[in-house]
């Protein structure tokens, strides 16, 4: 069996980007995780150690988020090492971090990237 358990819209603020003012004054991030379990134990025992905690996914997400990367891709691929290293019991997961009012020509709210893996 399979369950679903999701982290949306994690406010941050960061200094990532590839510009010197991007490290100096920042932008607003949010993020979402998604992560595929089985928490059939949990429904059982109503114990947080039978699932995944959703505690501890904001924490390595606030955690990672404050490292200053150039590139949102990096932070990504650092926030899903982490939630393979740290919560068990995971089939598969989902980062999605956007990066909103991004310093770049054009009339644009808001840029995203998406990393989905799969454990085995």
């Amino acid at each position: 069996m399979t369950h679903t358990i999701e982290v949306n819209d994690i406010k941050l603020y960061a200094y990532h980007g590839c510009l010197p003012e991007e490290g100096r004054i920042g932008g607003n991030y949010s993020v979402d995780i998604c992560v595929k379990t089985n928490f059939t134990k949990s429904t059982l025992s109503d114990d947080l150690s039978d699932t995944v905690d959703y505690v501890l996914i904001n924490k390595i997400v606030e955690e990672e988020m404050a490292i200053r990367s150039k590139l949102i891709e990096h932070v990504g691929q650092r926030i899903a090492n982490r939630l393979k290293l740290e919560v068990k019991q995971l089939h598969s997961l989902r980062v999605k971090i956007i990066k909103h009012s991004p310093p770049i020509d054009g009339d644009v709210a808001n840029v995203a990237i998406i990393i989905e893996e799969t454990m085995v």
